[in-house]
């Protein structure tokens, strides 16, 4: 006889305190529009791990966890129940013991996939807690599942072994033909629910000399899945150029673009012409994307207390400084999600809009229509704000508008790209404004850096040789910290990303040197003897504290 559970997962949690109501309220809704099981949605919300959730259901329910892994079920038993029925309600065969079958299960609770292998195999089923990234690893190892790209490439080859290939036309005499038909497209349809299965940031088409390759950034690492022969390349390029609203026509010089994949993912096309062919790189954005609090952004509690003070401030510049990719963004939504009320109006001009704001107005960038950030902030300003975020200050105009808001009662926020925190003072004063205009004006600069954490599915510790913690001016014996590689992080041993952060909060010293045109090196100096912890420090401290890895932190923060 199956398994009868009455509370559901929600209750479980609620019970066990493991999250507020607030956070199942919320999730609730979120699962409503998104039709996903509750448990997925807490862990991309981050209010939860799949972890956490797992040792919950065991505790609760007495339903012991076991690791598909290390491929220890026996072929036979595995094979019970139909590849496709196991795919489709995410179970496997475990274990069978007489007439009791052990089934593995990424939902314990779901009574109609119990009541359906019940009907089946008519055994009595008793449920067992797996992951989702154990139970793929598991389908595909024991029923050769295939990921969508290897799948639809494997279908365009067969398909077109069957046909002759056609003469490729000359660029310059005739425009690329694109033949759309069902391969293409499909091949087109499944990159991007690949990418967005695995969370994929971008997604790189390479041409190579003679072949094609294409890789999906996870974690900040590009990683490369099947590859669909070269002759594909052209016809695939010209249907995200149609997507992207691109002239196909036009193949030796870079374009860019945008499409919306769904109402909560839209997609930045960019191609580029190399040697071998064009290159394109799609850059998915999830708009409705949980927002970070300040508090899951990675600040340890010194920074955080201290960022969370400068925000206090009616007025001020806030810049947020880092390389392309390092999470500055995030943090400029995470501070506006922090100051969000009733009582402020927040503009923002941005390029793109990634995240949608509740309360807050706000505006993407718009160069054929006139709309820049240089134009958009002097707009901003007669719109009586209380808060002004840019996205990106990029040139003079930009940044001299902006300090002049600050310095005119308006909490202004923006990105920057310099290496960290200090260079931001230094190379707006490079820019031209004017060194006591940028001593007054700016309240803080964040430089920041984003690390890979450990998996929490595979972490284990492991006391290091006495020297390697002396090079980071560590005397004592301490424990540090690494992942073994597991389905959840394919191998990797890490699975998501946390900040790494330098706060320089401007005092009266500091700006006294600004005015005087002090190097970076100088401002640095005296922003650490008030308090400044380097990113290398932060980072150092976070492997200490086994959140990455001692390698990580150090190659994420590399010297000068």
């Amino acid at each position: 006889m199956a398994h009868r559970y009455k509370k559901k997962l929600g209750e479980i949690l609620l019970d066990k305190e493991k999250i507020a109501p607030g956070d199942l309220i919320k999730a609730l809704a979120e699962q409503k529009t998104r039709r996903d099981r509750l448990g997925s949605v807490l862990i991309r919300m981050d209010t939860l791990t799949e972890k956490e959730i797992m040792e919950v259901l065991s505790d609760q329910l007495g339903i012991p966890i076991v690791s598909l892994y290390e491929g220890n079920i026996p072929a036979i038993t595995a094979h019970l129940i139909p590849k496709e029925f196991a795919a489709k309600l995410m179970v496997i065969p475990y274990e069978l013991r007489g007439n009791v079958l052990r089934l593995a299960m990424v939902d314990p609770l779901d009574i109609v996939a119990i009541d359906e292998v019940t009907s089946l195999l008519r055994r009595e089923v008793e449920p067992c807690i797996t992951t989702k990234s154990d139970m793929k690893w598991a389908l595909q190892h024991y029923y050769g599942t295939k990921s969508l790209i290897e799948t639809t490439v494997e279908d365009i080859i067969e398909t077109q072994a069957e046909e002759p290939e056609e003469e490729e036309a000359a660029e310059d005499l005739v425009p690329p033909t694109i033949p759309f038909e069902e391969p293409v497209v499909k091949l087109v349809n499944s990159l991007l629910a690949q990418a967005m299965a695995d969370g994929a940031s971008d997604i790189h088409i390479e041409p190579m000399k003679d072949s094609m390759r294409i890789r999906m950034r996870m974690d900040g690492r590009l990683h490369a899945s099947q590859p669909p022969p070269k002759h594909l390349l052209q016809s695939v390029i010209s249907r995200l150029k149609i997507m992207g609203n691109l002239d196909i026509a036009k193949t030796r010089v870079p374009q860019d673009g945008r499409f919306d994949l769904t109402g909560d993912v839209s997609v930045r096309v960019s191609t580029y012409p190399s040697m071998w062919g064009e290159k394109a790189v799609l850059r998915l954005l999830y708009k409705n994307a949980p927002l970070y609090g300040i508090e899951k952004l990675g600040l340890l509690s010194g920074d955080e207390e201290e960022l969370k003070k400068v925000l206090k401030r009616a007025y001020g510049f806030l810049l947020s400084t880092g390389p392309t990719g390092s999470g500055k963004t995030t943090t400029l939504y995470a501070i506006l999600n922090y100051l969000n009320s009733e009582e402020k109006n927040i503009i923002t001009i941005e390029d793109p809009v990634e995240y949608t704001l509740e309360s807050v107005t706000q505006a993407q960038v718009n160069q054929k229509a006139g709309l820049t950030f240089e134009a958009g902030l002097r707009s901003m300003l007669r719109q009586d704000p209380d808060i002004i975020m840019v996205g990106e200050v990029r040139d003079r105009e930009t940044a001299g508008i902006a300090v002049h808001a600050a310095l005119t009662g308006h909490v202004v926020l923006s990105t920057f790209h310099t290496n960290d925190a200090a260079g931001a003072l230094t190379r707006l004063v490079e820019m031209g404004i004017e060194p006591f205009l940028v001593a007054s004006s700016v309240s803080c600069v964040v430089g920041q850096r984003l690390l890979r954490k450990i998996c929490d599915d595979c972490k284990e510790s492991f006391m290091p040789p006495p020297a390697v913690l002396q090079t980071i001016g560590v005397n004592e014996v301490l424990p540090l910290y690494r992942g073994k590689g597991c389905p959840s992080c394919r191998g990797t041993g890490y699975r998501g990303r946390t900040g790494v952060f330098e706060t320089l909060v401007v005092d009266d010293e500091i700006r006294a040197l600004i005015v005087n045109k002090a190097p970076t090196e100088t401002l640095k100096k005296k922003a650490i003897e008030h308090g400044m912890r380097e990113m290398r420090d932060d980072a150092i401290r976070k492997a200490l504290m086994g959140i990455t890895t001692l390698e990580e932190a150090l190659n994420t923060t590399q010297l000068e």
